[in-house]
């Protein structure tokens, strides 16, 4: 499969990230360009399972486009960057398209999937799990 652009841009824009640290930099500040979340979003039902950090995950369904869009957050900085990641891989796309889009490989090409915690690994595969699920219920 063909990645989409903005994957591909995503992808350039780490690749001119030397070190780990700069892309750890590069992360919290997608991060802190992430749309707020509107009021009394930060909800039990919104929060994903299975993340250390809290982190909240909104769905909205186009029904003209077919499309399935996204907005998250979270309290912890780094975390908050891996959600602007997983949403600028999934976000804007019909559902099957989020189901056959695998972001294993697109994370381990931003140079992320060897210095994440085990704890951090295990929330981003619970968030891309959500938006799978989102994805699965509306094919």
């Amino acid at each position: 499969m063909t990645l989409p652009q903005n994957i591909r841009d995503m992808i350039d824009d780490f690749a001119f990230l030397d070190d780990w640290q700069d892309r750890y930099m590069h992360v919290i500040d997608m991060g802190k360009q992430l749309a707020p979340l509107p009021e009394g979003s930060k909800t039990e039902i919104n929060k994903v399972k299975g993340c250390v950090s809290q982190v909240w995950l909104l769905t909205a369904f186009d029904e003209s486009s077919k499309t399935l869009t996204f907005q998250g957050d979270s309290d912890a900085h780094i975390v908050k960057g891996l959600v602007a990641i997983v949403l600028q891989i999934y976000s804007g796309r019909t559902p099957s398209e989020i189901k056959d889009l695998d972001a294993e490989p697109i994370l381990s090409e931003l140079g992320l999937a060897e210095h994440l915690s085990l704890q951090r690994s295990n929330g981003l595969r619970a968030m891309i799990g959500r938006i799978q699920a989102e994805a699965s219920a509306r094919a």
